[in-house]
């Protein structure tokens, strides 16, 4: 069972020590942030009134287990920074699960009836859990970011919350 519990400052050294280098820096958070992760980087995030942060609570192992966020925009509430400590849980059911618990927080506390997330394209696992979920590709969104030579293809993908519902 997961549960989303409020991220606080004092939860920053966790998710510092959890990113390794710059790639899985950006792979987890998009270009918003730089390396090395800072406290002073997710304090700000903390002080954003439209940012949600939460750390990923296991409550049949009581650990944390991760990290996930939500941003409120203007129509819409974007999923992101979602990020499984351990390797090992990936590929467990464990995304699907968070993403789920996210969805219902975000539809049933903030005033938007569309969710949305972006993710690389090669990130063929996540993507293939966010349609699990009932997430679908926006062909007309994406964005381009390079690092280390490389160009690599975000996709947006969105869900409604009578299609989250109806999947339920």
């Amino acid at each position: 069972m997961i549960e989303l519990q409020i991220f606080k400052a004092e939860d920053a050294p966790e998710l510092i020590s959890k990113i390794k280098d710059k790639r899985s820096l950006l792979q987890f958070a998009g270009p918003a942030y730089y390396f090395p992760l800072t406290k002073e980087q997710l304090e700000d995030d903390l002080k954003n009134e439209n940012r949600f942060m939460f750390r990923v609570f296991d409550t049949s192992e009581h650990n944390v287990i991760g990290h996930a966020q939500i941003f409120l925009k203007n129509h819409t509430f974007l999923l992101g920074r979602i990020l499984i400590w351990d390797e090992n849980n990936r590929g467990k059911g464990y995304g699907k699960k968070i993403v789920k618990e996210l969805l219902k927080y975000g539809f049933s506390h903030l005033d938007r009836k569309t969710a949305e997330l972006n993710v690389y394209d090669w990130n063929t696992g996540a993507i293939e859990c966010y349609k699990k979920v009932g997430f679908e590709i926006d062909p007309g969104v994406m964005s381009e970011v390079s690092i280390d030579n490389e160009l690599w293809i975000s996709i947006n993908m969105k869900i409604n919350t009578d299609t989250f519902e109806s999947l339920e």
